[in-house]
């Protein structure tokens, strides 16, 4: 096959995970250009697996160099033990807001989780990628993947909860 038949339609999931790793349209527009242009370099290299996830890597890839480079400290993420406990509690906030008229706060509260957790978040619940393919994407082992999405959710729900307490 040719690398734009199996590259191009995932052009959206490319520009929606730098979008929310680099949270700046116009970076994340040249980062997942530079990334389409490693991908194209590194193609004779691609041996046919999952097209998604190998782009998705390298878009991956490319941002957290950029983070590296450019804003190191969106890196770092702070250990909060409230945060980074085992929480049994399973309600999800994201699929509810994301069908309401409050999306946006949604948005917001997102943008400002660390970098790691809104990587994690977007990937599973924006771009439907299985535990697996986060994996892939991330180079991390599934369980790592499996705890980082349920702490994501955690600190997710708490912003959002903080946010309606302020608003009422």
């Amino acid at each position: 096959m040719r690398f734009e038949q199996l590259f191009l339609p995932h052009l959206d999931a490319a520009y929606n995970l730098a979008r929310w790793l680099i949270r700046n349209e116009h970076d994340a527009e040249d980062l997942v250009q530079e990334a389409y242009l490693r991908a194209f370099r590194f193609f004779g290299g691609f041996r046919g697996e999952d097209s998604r996830s190998w782009l998705l890597a390298i878009v991956r890839n490319t941002c957290y160099t950029w983070l590296q480079q450019n804003r190191r400290q969106d890196l770092e993420t702070v250990f909060d033990e409230e945060v980074h406990t085992r929480d049994t509690d399973s309600f999800n906030p994201e699929k509810p807001l994301l069908e309401t008229a409050d999306s946006q706060l949604l948005q917001q509260a997102l943008a400002e989780l660390p970098v790691k957790f809104r990587e994690i978040l977007v990937l599973r619940e924006l771009e439907g990628l299985s535990y697996k393919e986060i994996s892939a994407v991330a180079g991390m082992p599934i369980g790592t993947v499996m705890s980082g999405l349920a702490r994501a959710r955690k600190q997710l729900r708490r912003s959002l909860t903080e946010r309606e307490k302020k608003d009422n």
